[in-house]
């Protein structure tokens, strides 16, 4: 399966954080999974460590892209002019410009989004959720 995250599973599995749902754990951790990250989440996270919003990141944003691409193995891929004006354009009131990229991201390419934030939802993303068994 190929699917985005969104920036705070990008965290949660950097840092190691207990806050990762095990079956999302088990997704991510899948070596048959193709995961990809947006670049509006390498703004995100620069830019909150930078504001001392992310203190136990700071190693981590450092090196912030080769620790996404070799040390978590995911896929980071550009911001496309036609995603940018996609998230400018959504009609939902949702002010986050990082969730309205990283949506827009993910509808571009028609992939689904790994992600806890219910609001994206009225971007109409396809939004990963726990499995019924």
């Amino acid at each position: 399966m190929r699917f985005f995250i969104d920036t705070h599973y990008v965290l949660w599995a950097a840092l190691h954080s207990t806050r990762m749902e095990p079956w999302a754990k088990e997704l991510i951790g899948d070596l048959n999974n193709e995961i990809l990250v947006s670049a509006a989440s390498i703004y995100e996270i620069s830019l909150k460590v930078r504001n001392g919003k992310l203190p136990g990141a700071v190693e981590f944003e450092s090196d912030l892209i080769v620790n996404i691409e070799s040390r978590l193995g995911y896929t980071v891929l550009p911001l496309e002019p036609e995603v940018m004006m996609r998230a400018a354009r959504f009609e939902d009131a949702h002010a986050d410009p990082f969730d309205r990229m990283i949506a827009a991201h993910a509808i571009q390419h028609n992939l689904s989004l790994l992600s806890t934030d219910a609001r994206l939802d009225a971007f109409g993303v396809r939004r990963l959720k726990k499995p019924r068994r």
